[in-house]
């Protein structure tokens, strides 16, 4: 497998496997599925060649986004809290109110009778 998705620079090339590592260390240990990852690992969901793979696992270790453990790698603490926030940053476009929808701070939280009103109010066609 090779990385023909990913960057040509060498520079560009990095920063984007680093995202997609620690996007994958976090959801895997959120999900319970494991705090080690190894080259294997990463070329299953990553698509990257394994030996490949250990490159950017140990460029992390050295950055200190990941820690050396007898399994494989795991994310530091720096890497848990970049990890959580590439992964939110990934899914931001799914996660956010879309079109219509009300945001936390809409007046309909403010009681039941305000959220059927506001309910109401969207199922009204517009025009």
């Amino acid at each position: 497998m090779d990385d023909t998705s990913a960057p040509k620079s060498p520079a560009l090339r990095a920063l984007y496997w680093r995202s997609e590592i620690l996007q994958v260390c976090y959801w895997l240990r959120g999900e319970g599925l494991g705090d080690t990852v190894d080259g294997a690992l990463i070329e299953r969901f990553l698509g990257v060649d394994a030996a490949v793979g250990v490159t950017y696992l140990d460029r992390l270790v050295e950055e200190g986004y990941l820690e050396r453990d007898a399994g494989g790698y795991r994310l530091s603490p720096q890497g848990l809290q970049e990890g959580a926030a590439e992964f939110a940053l990934s899914f931001a476009e799914l996660t956010r109110p879309s079109h219509g929808e009300c945001s936390a701070d809409c007046w309909c939280h403010a009681s039941i009778e305000e959220a059927e009103a506001c309910a109401a109010e969207r199922k009204r066609p517009t025009g």
